[in-house]
């Protein structure tokens, strides 16, 4: 008899046959070096191969893509029309200050009403604030026009937020896939505000000064109707039942001041490259030499996401998030250095790549614990804030990198990013000291 998985030996005149009994099927592990061995998919494939994920990504992008042109757009059309620089970063300044108040309402909104029924008509009313700002700036009208159109953009919903929440929809009780979920996000987040500058520099200089706030419309709206369409995906609508606000939620506070300390990393850094970069003359590579830093965070957000797993190794989220910021406060040492030492712009752009590998890891790590920390059915309010929180920081941290720049030195001004993630250091090893013990 012949027994199983292993062949039968016999002969037929001067031949000797083989006959293999074993099932057929793919090949076990004991012959991965065989011809028909299959690939293990990547982490960011099997994210994708969510049921329904792939659509919503590809409308999220649309809509996410827009978030670094507009203010680009704005200061270029209305430096270019108006022939002032102050004028448009205070409109600039204002549409930011308004979208940290009117954020988190409209984020609210959506947890309590559905991402679809609050994110087309949000995003309608932003987009012909949009449109009202790039006719009064075409047609000479008063300066207040300006302030009033771009404040209507405020109601931009979070889609960042949007398309976590989903994550965490898809993916709950899931650790290890949402932890891939939330890298990949933050990736997306740096990628956009990567291209966004440059996609609205190039358009508003290479076709004509609105080009770029006009594309930006077309993508915001077109994304967010496609997102929306997918309603398979959507997060249950919250409704009115008693949840606690994410701003009194316990853990959550200590997290929003570790953002707005964040937010003035990014914002100072941004302010002081380009003052370095033209004090070099070189003020036209500042883009590009903040790209890279933007290209730094993106490449390890998406290793941080393929090779460390949520709960995976020793220690916990919150110490974890601990290393992430003392990593980030001390390569931020590294573009001081080389601008102090070197005075290079070459130089600085490498240590800025180099910088920048620790902002994705944190900011990873950070929007994780704010998902744990936010009252269930309230997570696009809370991660919202978590974004209010940054842009109140970039706000801050872009007057004083300013300052600092005009009136000591450039040089001097990267010691401002430093401070703020010092700052945020602090703050960190101050909130989880009681966990700790």
């Amino acid at each position: 008899m012949p027994q199983p998985n292993r062949p039968m030996f016999t002969t037929t005149a001067d031949a000797l046959v083989i006959v293999d009994f074993s099932p057929r099927g793919p090949r076990g592990p004991r012959d991965r070096r065989g011809p028909r061995c299959r690939r293990v998919p990547g982490p960011y494939r099997r994210l994708l191969a969510t049921p329904g994920a792939r659509a919503f990504t590809i409308g999220n992008l649309l809509a996410r893509l827009p978030m670094g042109m507009f203010s680009v757009s704005a200061v270029v059309m209305i430096a270019g029309t108006r022939g002032s620089y102050a004028l448009a970063g205070a409109v600039t300044a204002a549409g930011l200050g308004a979208t940290a108040v009117v954020a988190p309402w409209t984020a609210r909104l959506v947890d309590r009403h559905g991402q679809a029924k609050i994110a087309v008509p949000a995003t309608a009313l932003a987009a012909l604030g949009s449109l009202a700002l790039l006719l009064c700036v075409r047609l000479g009208a008063p300066a207040w026009t300006l302030f009033v159109s771009y404040a209507a953009t405020a109601t931009t919903p979070n889609l960042g937020g949007m398309s976590r929440a989903r994550w965490a929809h898809l993916l709950h009780g899931d650790e290890s896939s949402l932890h891939v979920a939330n890298s990949f996000e933050q990736a997306v987040d740096e990628a956009c505000y990567m291209l966004g500058p440059v996609l609205a520099a190039f358009l508003c200089t290479a076709c004509f000064p609105e080009a770029g706030t006009l594309t930006g419309v077309v993508l915001l709206v077109t994304g967010v109707l496609v997102f929306t369409a997918q309603r398979s995906t959507e997060p249950p609508a919250r409704g009115y039942g008693p949840s606690k606000a994410p701003f009194r939620a316990p853990g959550v506070p200590p997290l929003l001041a570790i953002c707005l300390a964040m937010g003035a990393v990014f914002g100072s850094m941004e302010v002081v490259t380009i003052a370095f970069a033209d004090a070099q003359g070189h003020r036209s590579a500042a883009g590009i030499v903040l790209a890279l830093q933007a290209a730094g965070s993106c490449a390890a957000g998406l290793a941080y996401g393929a090779t460390r797993r949520a709960g995976s190794g020793s220690g916990s989220v919150e110490d974890r998030y601990v290393w992430c910021i003392a990593a980030m406060a001390a390569l931020l040492t590294l573009p001081l250095l080389a601008a102090a030492l070197t005075g290079s712009l070459l130089v600085l752009a490498a240590a800025l790549l180099i910088a920048g590998m620790a902002t994705a890891p944190t900011m990873v790590t950070g929007m994780t614990l704010v998902q744990r920390r936010t009252p269930p059915g309230r997570l696009n309010e809370g991660m919202t804030l978590a974004v209010t929180g940054l842009l109140g920081g970039i706000a801050c941290g872009s007057a004083a990198g300013g300052w600092t720049a005009e009136h000591v030195s450039p040089v001097a001004g990267y010691g401002v990013p430093v401070t703020a993630a010092a700052a945020a250091l602090m703050t960190a090893l101050t909130w989880t000291r009681p966990t700790r013990t």
